[in-house]
């Protein structure tokens, strides 16, 4: 149990994929770790700035819709009241996937590769919200009917897809990373600080750095109903039963079944939300 707490709680959001086309063989000492993700695109020789950008913030190379994105962020995202409330509900769908009624955006929203980012009805997405689907052969990030999005929070795709059931509610300042799939059932209640971490890096040699050692994923998948505590982190591979709470600050780094209450680190079953013998 420490070995695999110790390992997958390594892994890391904010990075992307390496190169898996470039041979590892040397010691690390003698050469400088590839640049990958964001490093690696931007680095990337025979393209344009604006191509770049294109690639990875606005998803297409298409001029019309980079003129509507610049457009839209240039002279909507920003303004604070009512003013800016009513103007985003009206912009901000010319650039989604797709939107549902009664959708309000806060300020500061941040939208990447926006056309794979479908919205239910009745969704609130606080300020400084970032919905980030990037990716070239993920489907995106779709947000089921009444789901609320904190303020601060993070939805962010390298490649992968992210569902959120209906009614599901996630505080402030929440992160959803997803490098494969990660899927949150009806009514979840995610407290302050949550991160589902759906992706990380192997680092099995010490003499290559960790960034240089590829990525993996295994998707994270939640039933209904389920409610994770403040800063709860919920680790790759993990699936989550319904019915199930999880204490602040717990680690979850294996399955919980459902109808249980889990605390801790790593998150052990305490008991039975129907007041049973926990399982086992």
């Amino acid at each position: 149990m420490e070995e695999r707490l110790a390992k997958v709680s390594c892994y890391s959001s904010f990075r992307g994929s390496v190169n898996a086309e470039e041979p590892i063989s040397e010691p690390a000492h003698a050469r400088e770790p590839p640049p990958i993700g964001i490093q690696q695109a931007v680095a990337a020789p025979g393209r344009s700035s604006l191509s770049k950008y294109q690639d990875l913030v606005v998803g297409t190379r298409s001029l019309p819709r980079l003129l509507v994105y610049e457009a839209v962020v240039t002279l909507v995202s920003w303004i604070p009241g009512a003013l800016g409330l009513v103007l985003r509900k009206i912009a901000y769908p010319w650039l989604l996937g797709a939107t549902g009624h009664n959708v309000t955006f806060g300020h500061g929203v941040v939208l990447r590769h926006p056309a794979k980012i479908r919205v239910g009805d009745d969704v609130v997405v606080d300020d400084l919200v970032v919905l980030d689907a990037k990716g070239t052969t993920n489907r995106g990030i779709v947000v089921g009917n009444g789901v609320f999005l904190g303020r601060g929070t993070i939805l962010s795709c390298k490649d992968g897809d992210i569902t959120l059931g209906d009614h599901t509610n996630i505080g402030f300042h929440c992160e959803v990373f997803s490098a494969s799939n990660v899927t949150v059932g009806r009514h979840g209640l995610f407290a302050a600080y949550t991160y589902l971490v759906g992706g990380g890096h192997e680092f099995e040699r010490a003499d290559v750095p960790v960034l240089a050692q590829g990525r993996s994923s295994r998707g994270i998948t939640l039933g209904d109903n389920v409610w994770l505590g403040t800063g709860t982190k919920v680790l790759d591979g993990v699936r989550i039963g319904r019915d199930v709470v999880v204490g602040a600050g717990a680690v979850v780094t294996d399955d919980l079944p459902d109808g249980v209450v889990a605390v801790g680190v790593p998150a052990r079953v305490v008991r039975r939300r129907d007041g049973g013998a926990p399982p086992g």
